[in-house]
């Protein structure tokens, strides 16, 4: 079971990285978050919007 918590920190400190895209197992896109600078920051905020609105514990 994922928490939204340690997906958001992840997304926070290491978003541009991808590592929450690793977290919730979406490998492909943690691969283009890494490639991307994490789509060029701009998937980065929606990451971080879309995990603060998630009930906690949710599915990726």
């Amino acid at each position: 079971m994922k928490s939204k918590w340690v997906a958001f920190f992840l997304c926070l400190f290491f978003g541009f990285l991808g590592f929450h895209k690793f977290y919730e197992g979406k490998i492909l896109l943690g691969v283009l978050y890494i490639f991307t600078g994490g789509l060029f920051g701009i998937g980065v905020i929606v990451d971080l919007i879309r995990l603060l609105f998630k009930p906690n514990p949710y599915y990726p």
